[in-house]
């Protein structure tokens, strides 16, 4: 931390250098939140004009996120050798040009081609925006962080409203040329405005043992929690545990020299925070993937009804994000952590309730505000609780750490309330509201468990600065 940022700690006040940080960091974010979102929204026009089925246009989402989950290991690395800043300023490139590359594309396996690449890239940039703002913000890290997030939770409100004006208006490839202008201003801006890298202490040799172990591994993982209900992914499951034993047993052999040193996750307050951050991230995409099903096909909503009490939750997070840093500062890192997981749940068991009774518009508004709400004060108060428990030497490390328990709480969950509902729904065209009570009763279940978690953070969050 520089002279001058010390001297604004001391006064309370946040370093204008700090916004500059956080706002080139989040347009990155925003665009890849944005760039998923249309695409998601998309599939079916893509297919048809590429003339592909569904399961195919699907790979255009899978092959994404499992070409991600290769390369998130290697983040923390890439950091310590390359330096923040560059790898940012190259990664945030290339992803536009994979933007380009996604756009022109003439057939199907073009596309998903391109995709991969955009997926490869995304692996290794998408940690960068909370570690470039960890390392700067110090003690006021849940207030910049909470306003850095805003325009994240934009790209997700804003994605399918996008791409329903280009595809009236444009065919597909316009869905990523989209990204060009994005790009281009965020990598200018990036070059211009982000500190210089230092030079590393010591350069960390690469650990190839390591990454032919975790990465196969991950990707096995979210390939099998994808089609858990296949013969494939429970073999990929299969073969994702006995590589991510490997890997366990060979970082706990090699320690500092491991891609990832697991034992960090021996610090409880690092611990807490990690398993917080997986169940967290889990609530989130689980509601995403559950409330629109049970909308459109238990209660017979459009999907346009649905995406409009949807959006209930993004409403809520954004508010429950401008208040957080002052919550923070007020209540400390675990009360407003658990607060929030005690509302999102209490949002949570609204829907059991409801679902097994009668479907209400007002009511789902309100429980849905209620969780988004609660949501938007679990992570950045676990996030910050984990930074300031590491020393700035192992922060790469421990931030591509913290973002692979954080990615797998999404498929973990989302399969979880896949095997619920196939239980109860043998067809999505004859369900019932009631067929949804099971998935909703697992949906809670995951916010106790985050609640009970969240009791483990440390009361207020002591940066190096304060112990």
């Amino acid at each position: 931390m520089t002279e001058t940022h010390e001297r604004a700690h001391a006064r309370g006040r946040i370093d204008p250098s700090v916004w500059k940080v956080a706002a080139v960091v989040s347009i990155g974010s925003f665009m890849a939140q944005m760039d998923a979102t249309l695409v998601n929204v998309s599939l079916s026009t893509i297919g048809h004009e590429l003339d592909a089925s569904i399961a195919a246009a699907q790979w255009i989402v899978s092959g994404y996120l499992l070409a991600m989950a290769l390369t998130l290991p290697l983040n923390g690395w890439l950091v310590d050798r390359i330096g923040a800043k560059r790898l940012y300023v190259f990664c945030f490139s290339a992803f536009t040009f994979a933007s380009v590359l996604c756009g022109a594309a003439q057939s199907i396996g073009e596309l998903i081609g391109a995709r991969v690449l955009q997926g490869l890239v995304a692996g290794v940039l998408a940690p960068m925006a909370q570690m470039m703002i960890g390392r700067v913000a110090g003690k006021h890290m849940e207030r910049v962080m909470g306003y850095a997030t805003l325009p994240i939770l934009l790209g997700p409100i804003l994605g399918p409203v996008l791409a329903g004006t280009i595809l009236i208006r444009a065919r597909w490839p316009w869905l990523f040329f989209i990204n060009v202008p994005v790009g281009a201003l965020g990598v200018a801006l990036a070059a211009r405005l982000l500190a210089r890298d230092t030079a590393p202490a010591q350069r960390r040799p690469f650990d190839g043992v390591g990454f032919a172990l975790i990465s196969p591994g991950l990707v096995a993982l979210v390939y099998g929690l994808q089609n858990a209900a296949h013969g494939a992914g429970k073999a990929a499951l299969v073969a994702a545990a006995g590589l991510l034993a490997g890997f366990l047993r060979h970082s706990l052999r090699n320690g500092a020299a491991a891609l990832i040193d697991v034992r960090i996750f021996a610090d409880r307050t690092f611990r807490a925070a990690a398993i917080t951050q997986c169940l967290a991230n889990g609530i989130l995409f689980g509601r995403v993937f559950a409330v629109p099903l049970y909308l459109i096909a238990g209660c017979g909503l459009s999907a346009a009804q649905a995406g409009w009490l949807v959006a209930s939750i993004g409403v809520g997070m954004m508010v429950s994000f401008v208040l957080l840093g002052f919550l923070t500062e007020r209540f400390g890192c675990r009360a407003v952590a658990a607060g929030g997981a005690l509302l999102a749940a209490l949002g949570a068991l609204a829907l059991v309730w409801m679902s097994s009774h009668a479907y209400s518009a007002p009511w789902t508004v309100a429980c849905l505000f209620v969780s988004g709400l609660g949501q938007g004060t679990i992570s950045v108060p676990a996030i910050s609780a984990a930074y300031a428990s590491m020393p700035k030497a192992r922060l790469a490390m421990a931030n591509t750490a913290l973002n692979i328990a954080q990615r797998m709480g999404g498929p973990l969950a989302n399969t979880l309330l896949a095997m619920a509902l196939a239980l109860s729904i043998r067809s999505l065209a004859g369900a019932r509201p009631q067929d949804f009570v099971t998935a909703f009763a697992v949906l809670a279940a995951f916010h106790v468990l985050c609640f009970a978690t969240t009791l483990r953070l440390p009361l207020r969050v002591q940066h190096a600065s304060e112990r």
